[in-house]
């Protein structure tokens, strides 16, 4: 066995020891296992934001929630979505492998564009996802500017 002077005045050396740590780290903990609520306390909810047809419509993934238990609020032009999801109870004892289905309260809160008509917002909840469409203003309008070459 040969024995190595390790060399602590080689910063490059630690560093890339460090970075490899952390790479490793990283890798390990980004597994699809560790993103299930074993480690997590609540679960958010995927969102789309898009613009269409002169409305911002904002749209969430929400399967499994019973829609006296959501929320939608707006407020300064920040849209709040809000729930809980109950955890389903049996009385037969199942001997689980693996738990992935997510279960608890979420908040989620989207920040909008000026201009929108708050008073005219609709939500829809079909089939587990939840539609929010927020019409724009005609004062909102971008407007074309042509740019003169002199």
């Amino acid at each position: 066995m040969k024995i190595i002077k390790r060399n602590q005045e080689n910063p490059v050396a630690r560093r890339e020891f460090r970075d490899a740590f952390a790479d490793l780290y990283n890798r390990f903990f980004d597994d699809e296992f560790f993103s299930t609520d074993l480690l997590k306390s609540g679960w958010n909810p995927k969102i789309d934001v898009y613009e269409k047809d002169q409305n911002v419509i904002v749209k969430a993934d929400i399967p499994g929630i019973d829609e006296k238990n959501l929320n939608v609020d707006l407020e300064a032009n920040v849209l709040t979505v809000s729930g809980t999801k109950e955890e389903e109870h049996e009385t037969k004892e199942k001997n689980y492998q693996r738990v992935e289905r997510s279960y608890g309260s979420f908040c989620r809160s989207i920040s909008l564009p000026e201009g929108i008509e708050a008073d005219k917002v609709t939500a829809d909840y079909k089939k587990g996802v939840l539609t929010v469409t927020i019409p724009r203003s005609k004062e909102s309008e971008t407007k074309k500017i042509s740019v003169k070459v002199s």
